[in-house]
Parts: C-alpha cells; sequence; structure tokens
C-alpha cells in the first residue's frame, strides 16, 4: 500500500537546517515554496538548507513549487493595516489590482471583497465602488489574496515571472509544479508546454482547484495532470463555506474514479500556528482526507510561519498514519 506523503511549507520559521531535519525526522517527504511571496533565487538558501536536512536524514526530498498564476493578491504595504468592523476605507488606501479595481468600479453596491483568505470580508457603499464598509475586520499584510464572489476575472493562466521560475526549476531540484486558479485544460496545457520547453519533462504538474470553474471542468482536467490538489482556502472563498465539505467529497469521488492522485490542504492544522496541540476537529479532518483517498496532505502557514513547525510535521504524520492503520483494518 503506497503511504500518503505529508508536506510541509518552507518559510520564515523552518528556515534553519537543524529544524527542516527534524521536520523530515518527524515524517516529512517534500516541501512546498510559494512564489507569491519569493522566488527559486532568493529563497536558494532555504532550498538548499532544505536539501542539506533532507539528505542528512537519508531523504531525497520533493520540491513543489506555487506558482502565482491567474491568483489575485494586494501589492505591498508600508506596514500593515488595521481594518476594523464597521469603518469606511476608500479602496486607494489598499494597493489593489487593477482589474480588481476596475471590476469595483462597475459594480454596484454590495459587492463583496475578500482578503486573505476570506478573514477580511469588504463590501462596496457606493455604485462607483470606491467606497468599502468593512464588515470583518483583522490585520491586512501585504501581498495577500483577493476574491470578488460572483464575479469572473480573465487573466493570463502564467505570469512572466512563473515562465522565469519554471526555466530554473531544474537547477533548484524542483520536483513537482503546483498551477493555481486551474480554470480549464488549457491552463494546464500551456504549463505543460512551458515546462517541455524548459527541459522539465519530468516535473510533475499539480492543479488547483480553487474556484467553480476548476470545479465544472474537474472531468477534463484529470488527464492533464499528475495530481489534483483541494485547495480550500479560496475554494471556500468561491461558495458558502459549508457547501465545500460536500464540494471536497465529489472531488475526492472523481479522483478516485479517474484512478488520478489528489492532495488536500489549507488549514488542516491551522490552530498549531500558535498552539502545541491540534484541535480535535483538525485531526478528524486529516484522518477523514485520508479514508477519502487522499494520495497526500500538506500544511502551509503552520510551517512557514507559525511557533511550532516540527510539531505540526509530527501530529500530522502521526494522524496519517493511525488513518491508513484503520483502513487495512477495515
Amino acid at each position: 500500500m503506497k503511504r500518503v506523503k505529508i508536506y510541509g511549507t518552507i518559510g520564515p520559521a523552518c528556515r534553519d537546517a537543524e529544524i527542516l531535519k527534524q521536520m523530515f525526522m518527524e515524517g516529512m517527504d517534500g516541501v512546498r515554496l510559494n512564489l507569491s511571496h519569493t522566488s527559486l533565487e532568493a529563497a536558494s538558501e532555504l532550498i538548499g538548507n532544505c536539501h542539506k536536512a533532507a539528505g542528512e536524514c537519508g531523504i531525497v526530498p520533493e520540491l513543489l513549487i506555487d506558482m502565482q498564476g491567474p491568483e489575485l493578491r494586494i501589492g505591498k504595504l508600508e506596514e500593515p493595516a488595521w481594518l476594523r468592523e464597521g469603518d469606511l476605507i476608500e479602496t486607494s488606501d489598499i494597493p489593489l489590482p487593477e482589474t480588481v479595481m476596475e471590476v469595483l468600479e462597475g459594480s454596484d453596491r454590495g459587492q463583496e471583497l475578500l482578503l486573505d483568505d476570506g478573514k477580511i470580508l469588504l463590501r462596496t457603499e457606493s455604485g462607483s465602488g470606491k467606497s468599502l464598509r468593512v464588515v470583518r475586520g483583522g490585520i491586512l499584510e501585504s501581498r495577500k489574496s483577493v476574491a470578488l464572489p460572483g464575479r469572473v476575472i480573465q487573466t493570463p493562466a502564467m505570469t512572466r515571472n512563473d515562465l522565469e521560475q519554471i526555466a530554473r526549476a531544474g537547477e533548484f531540484g524542483v520536483t513537482a509544479v503546483m498551477q493555481p486558479f486551474v480554470r480549464s485544460k488549457e491552463d494546464l496545457i500551456e504549463v505543460r508546454k512551458a515546462l517541455d520547453e524548459a527541459g522539465c519533462k519530468d516535473i510533475r504538474l499539480l492543479a488547483k482547484i480553487e474556484n467553480m470553474d476548476g470545479i465544472k471542468s474537474l472531468d477534463e482536467l484529470i488527464p492533464h495532470c499528475d495530481e489534483i490538489v483541494i485547495a480550500r482556502g479560496d475554494l471556500g472563498n468561491a461558495m458558502d463555506l459549508w457547501e465545500l465539505p460536500a464540494a471536497q467529497k465529489k472531488i475526492s469521488a472523481k479522483c478516485r474514479e479517474a484512478g488520478r492522485d489528489f492532495m488536500v490542504v489549507t488549514q488542516m492544522l491551522d490552530s498549531m500556528i500558535h498552539r502545541q496541540v491540534p484541535t480535535r476537529a483538525e485531526v478528524s479532518d486529516i484522518f477523514n482526507a485520508v479514508l477519502d483517498g487522499a494520495s497526500s496532505v500538506m500544511v502551509t502557514g503552520e510551517t512557514a510561519a507559525g511557533e511550532n513547525p516540527v510539531l505540526a510535521i509530527r501530529y500530522l504524520y502521526k494522524t496519517v498514519c493511525e488513518a491508513e492503520s484503520f483502513k487495512q483494518q477495515r
């Protein structure tokens, strides 16, 4: 029986080679690097530490790069901004992408704007879309995600920076590319072509399902990727949250029927960003993902920026092992 793979996300919290070594010793198979916040060149020392730490554990690590793709993010803030519930702000107060500004300016009153995986919710107060009411507040930091529920914004599948990163993927030992916000098979064909032209035919292609287009196109996406990623952060922005578990179950079932590997990600151990012990709901979530047939599971902020990266991997691995044992006994 093939073991479910365990992935962490590398970042400031696990920059040190010794911490990375402990994470590999706790059962981690590989790491994800989010290229929305950095580049292969800028993260070369961190990637080197990862390869060194894995080598000392007798592991050849997987390195997954998460591309920028058509994802929308705010620009750089001089300092984190505290958006208080009930406040009225102007769109000029936030460095929003131009395409988002165009939609807001042409929208009716009441258009919602989700920031940072939906943690912050703003709503237009005027027909011009220039005034926004803070419905759900929080601290907003640079480069956080942007979503406009109910609106479709046409953007290229790959940015110029994505192409530059793919051209150097082999140089840094990249084993897989995660393409975000996949909308159609054409998005995947475009990425695969770029990989082939860069001499990276052996690099796996993972399709992140993060919007309704991805769900609707799932049947045509499956043959064009090596693994489907159920990315519940932005997917949860594309629908009411109580609908997300059913969407996850449906995607899982389609992947099983097609014999396609799939990964489950986002907030699997979110409480461990600050806590040393996860919630009961979190370990149940991991357990059920394995029972549904997930080929891999991944944590993101828990290891990239959390206070307990090693412990997070330990709980992830131990829970996966328990779920696999349970499956064998049934």
